[in-house]
């Protein structure tokens, strides 16, 4: 177990029954490398393998957990701001209405049985396949009062990829929600300066979305070139 861990959390063995989550197919991905159509005789062209989140867990979910989501549920407007818990390898991931983070992560601050007052980092995900639901934007917290971390995750759609800044709750988050919309096109709304951090102000795009162009240049080597990624066999 971590030391920056609460001790009173159960260990992964045990931490929920085995039937308190149910795992979410989210795509199925196909061949090797994701190769279609290359004439592959070795038999790898037909594998099939489904890409697999954990799914929502079930109260009790153990030890602090449930005082956390407890905690969540009871704070002032927030009795429906969780849409699922997921417990998965110890660790707890509270799924939130993107409308309700900002006053969720205010209470997790500032009430004093909860008392989360460090947010170390905020970053994007694209998932292209889970339509309506593209985008996830998340949260790792820590409280330093109780010694212990949970993740929040925020869903937005790619046609509507808004979601509230937290900035005016933890000022830490300035640099991340910039860096998760330069890379991503995730716009925090009410950012007092959502301006790229890592890409030139004129960069087409955002280069971490999974339906980004590789792009690239010719490499010489010894004998002749390494065609650029984008003119060699696709592998997505």
């Amino acid at each position: 177990m971590s030391d920056t861990q609460d001790p009173s959390q159960p260990t992964e063995q045990g931490l929920v029954p085995e039937s308190a989550t149910q795992l979410e197919i989210v795509n199925v991905r196909e061949g090797a490398f994701g190769v279609h159509g290359s004439g592959d005789t070795s038999g790898y062209g037909t594998v099939r393998r489904p890409v697999v989140m954990p799914g929502p867990s079930r109260a009790p979910f153990g030890g602090w957990f449930d005082d956390v989501a407890e905690g969540i549920a009871n704070g002032p407007g927030l009795g429906n701001a969780i849409e699922k818990v997921v417990v998965d390898r110890g660790e707890i991931t509270f799924y939130i209405q993107r409308d309700k983070i900002v006053e969720t992560v205010q209470h997790l601050r500032d009430n004093a049985a909860l008392r989360f007052e460090y947010c170390s980092g905020v970053s994007g995900v694209h998932f292209p396949d889970e339509t309506g639901r593209e985008f996830h934007v998340v949260y790792h917290l820590l409280s330093m009062t109780h010694n212990r971390r949970i993740r929040l995750e925020v869903r937005c759609p790619d046609s509507d990829p808004h979601v509230p800044s937290v900035v005016g709750v933890y000022p830490t988050a300035d640099w991340h929600e910039r860096e998760t919309w330069d890379m991503f096109g995730v716009q925090f709304d009410g950012h007092p300066g959502l301006t790229r951090i890592l890409m030139p102000d004129d960069w087409p795009g955002h280069p971490q979305r999974k339906d980004y162009p590789l792009g690239g240049i010719d490499v010489e080597f010894k004998g002749g070139f390494n065609s650029a990624p984008d003119q060699r066999r696709s592998y997505n």
